[in-house]
């Protein structure tokens, strides 16, 4: 069977090594010019750590990661509201929760390919399907003809929106700046912190060789034109008010290594497979990354449609089993991480000061529990 992939991102990528492994023949389809070593750090929790491992990658990939033992969640002052210990995930469930650079997932994946699977510079701009074909059409005007296409093509994805034309991507209400600096020994080698308050949120995570991960998240109209275009030091003097590490970490950052988004999701979808195409990672399921989770749905979502098809022959029984799997659980993630965010982004003072006084009354087994559903999953 020959499948075309539609985007060289983390979801299509891994989908590319899981059903190259398996001796299908693919080749996939990527925008952009070149390999780019560009991103930001991400998490990977264990439950895509377990996938990972299932198809040879994972013990390269924890190589290259940092393992996060604690979650820990403070007020704009530095007081504890709560923790996570994530350090028993390994006893349940086999995998540990870790940071990676974006740049250094993609490459194992590349790595793991057989040569020129990935053809650049390849913008699909429509497809068409005819009986148990697939055909792609791309902006310089070439084609190619597959008996599966694999829309990974982002949370923009025009595949989606073809054949669902109200799934555009909404707000969430803040806007994010992601970067990556040295540590300099300010940041817990095993512990990810985030930072509240009722204007904007921080959050920090340590990774490989000595350096740390942050976001801040703020408080904005979408699009707004006054964030769209400041710089690392007014990014800094937002955070005046919270502990002084903060501040001095933006600060620190290189310019170019600072991004800025506004935060979207998509609405949880009742469909992901559409005869011979299928939606694939942030193209079928883009969520907010309140959770660490947008690269772990995508790889499961992998890992998964390579088992369909282990388990079937029949390619319709095999995409029926990848769609039962699939929407159903990351819809829980994109509403989950949606309420965390509103949560964490509180803008009332009263509201918020009651989150803060609450929050810390949780048990912190129970705030493990509330996530057990995403650690103790079944791929098969």
């Amino acid at each position: 069977m020959e499948i075309a992939i539609i985007g060289g991102g983390i979801g299509g990528l891994c989908a590319a090594v899981t059903l190259q492994k398996q001796g299908f023949s693919v080749n996939v389809y990527e925008t952009s010019p070149t390999f780019q070593s560009v991103g930001a750090g991400i998490g990977i929790g264990s439950n895509a750590m377990q996938a990972l491992m299932n198809i040879g990658v994972g013990e390269k990939v924890f190589a290259n990661g940092n393992v996060l033992n604690t979650q820990v969640f403070l007020n704009e002052k530095g007081r504890i509201l709560n923790s996570i210990d994530f350090s028993v995930l390994k006893e349940l469930f086999g995998q540990e929760n870790i940071t990676i650079h974006r740049a250094a997932l993609h490459r194992t994946f590349l790595e793991a390919l057989e040569p020129k699977t990935v053809h650049y510079n390849k913008k699909c701009v429509n497809v068409d399907q005819n009986g148990n074909k697939v055909t792609a059409y791309f902006e310089d005007e070439t084609e190619v003809t597959a008996d599966l296409l694999i829309a990974a093509d982002g949370i923009h994805s025009p595949i989606r929106k073809k054949f669902v034309p109200n799934s555009e991507p909404r707000y969430s209400g803040y806007t994010c700046w992601r970067g990556i600096t040295e540590n300099k020994g300010k940041v817990d080698e095993f512990t990810s912190t985030e930072i509240w308050s009722t204007a904007c949120r921080f959050g920090m995570a340590p990774m490989k060789n000595g350096q740390v991960y942050w976001f801040a998240c703020i408080n904005a109209r979408e699009k707004d034109p006054f964030y769209q275009h400041i710089e690392r030091n007014e990014i800094a003097n937002l955070y005046k008010d919270f502990p002084d590490i903060v501040s001095a970490i933006i600060r620190d950052t290189p310019t170019e290594l600072i991004l800025h988004h506004d935060i979207m999701d998509i609405k949880p979808l009742r469909q992901f497979v559409f005869n011979r195409i299928v939606l694939l990672g942030d193209a079928a399921h883009a969520t907010t990354p309140n959770m660490g989770q947008g690269a772990g749905q995508a790889i499961e979502d992998a890992i998964v449609l390579g088992n369909a098809f282990q388990k079937y022959n029949d390619v319709e029984k095999a995409l029926a089993f990848y769609e039962e799997k699939r929407v159903a659980r990351t819809a829980k993630v994109i509403n989950l991480s949606r309420q965390i965010g509103a949560a964490a982004q509180i803008r009332s003072r009263s509201l918020a000061s009651s989150r803060d006084f609450l929050f810390p009354m949780i048990p912190s087994k129970f705030l493990l529990w509330r996530l057990k559903f995403l650690f103790d999953v079944k791929l098969k």
